[in-house]
Formats: C-alpha cells, sequence, structure tokens
C-alpha cells in the first residue's frame, strides 16, 4: 500500500471510477483495524476486569467485606476498651519500676564509691610499701661495699691460716719421709 511504486486498482475500486478516494479510505480503515487488533488492549482489559469484578462479589459472597468488617469492629473495641486498660497498667507499674530502679542505681552508686575509696586505700598502702622496699633496697646496696670488703678480709685470713696450716704439715711429712 505504501510502497512508492504504481499500484493497480482492485476491481471494485476500478469499476466505480477510478476511486482513488475509496482506496485510501479502505487502506486507512485497514490499518486502523489492523492497529486496534495488535496494540490496542482495552477490550481485553475490561474483560478481564469484568471477570475479577464478577468473581469478587458474585462467587465470594462479600467474604471479604465481612472479614473486614469483623476487623474494624475489632480494632474499634481494642482501642476503646483494651487500649485505656493497657495505659492504666503501665502507668501504675512504670512508676513503681521507676522508683525501684532508681532505688538500685543508688545503691549501685554507692557501692561503686565504696569500691574506689578502697581500691584508693590499696594504692596508698602499695605505694608507701613500695617506697619502703625501695629504701630499704637502697641501704642494701650501700652496705654491699663494706660487706664486700669483710668477705674478702675473711677469706684472706682463711686462706693464710690453710697456707700455714698445709705449711705445716708439710714440714711434718718431710720428717716422715726420711724414714
Amino acid at each position: 500500500m505504501s510502497g512508492g511504486g504504481a499500484e493497480t486498482p482492485v476491481a471494485c475500486d476500478a469499476a466505480q471510477g477510478g476511486g482513488g478516494k475509496k482506496r485510501d479510505s479502505l487502506g486507512t480503515t485497514d490499518l486502523g483495524e489492523i492497529h486496534s487488533r495488535l496494540l490496542d488492549h482495552r477490550p481485553v482489559t475490561q474483560g478481564e476486569i469484568r471477570y475479577f469484578v464478577k468473581e469478587f462479589e458474585e462467587k465470594r459472597g462479600l467474604r471479604e467485606l465481612r472479614v473486614l468488617e469483623n476487623l474494624k469492629n475489632m480494632i474499634q473495641e481494642t482501642n476503646e476498651r483494651m487500649l485505656p486498660k493497657c495505659r492504666e497498667t503501665m502507668q501504675g507499674g512504670l512508676g513503681e519500676t521507676l522508683q525501684r530502679l532508681q532505688a538500685a542505681n543508688d545503691s549501685i552508686c554507692r557501692l561503686q564509691q565504696k569500691e574506689q575509696e578502697r581500691k584508693k586505700v590499696i594504692n596508698d598502702h602499695l605505694t608507701a610499701s613500695e617506697k619502703r622496699r625501695l629504701l630499704q633496697w637502697e641501704e642494701f646496696l650501700r652496705g654491699q661495699p663494706q660487706r664486700r670488703a669483710e668477705v674478702d678480709e675473711e677469706h684472706r685470713r682463711a686462706m693464710e691460716r690453710l697456707r700455714e696450716q698445709y705449711a705445716a704439715m708439710e714440714k711434718d711429712l718431710a720428717k716422715f719421709s726420711t724414714f
């Protein structure tokens, strides 16, 4: 229909006297019909909608509507009766719970303070003990040269006594070796 080439008139078009108009209108009608069949989905969509509404309303007997009505009634009952009772119970219990929590918090603060004081006393005692030990160590180190000198002197005297003893033993042995 659209190709740029020469078209031959259809037999009925030729009989009507050249019918260029008729041929164009038939061509557009054909294109419109093809277009509506291929691309226009409204009839199909409307049919599906009608089927869904029929299925929902007729076959189910408005069951969903009753379920929603029951849910609405339950929500109203909950809001009117149960919610105020829960609020009262919560507020009464919450006040008592807050008092207990505050008392527990105060007790914990006192315990922490006592523990900190105890740790401070222990740390002070440890610090004093460490200072005493350092002083004792320094005193010990100061006395070491004197003690070393005393031990060296005692060792020298013991060595001297042993030399004298061995010398005396050698003299005695020399007496017996003349036999």
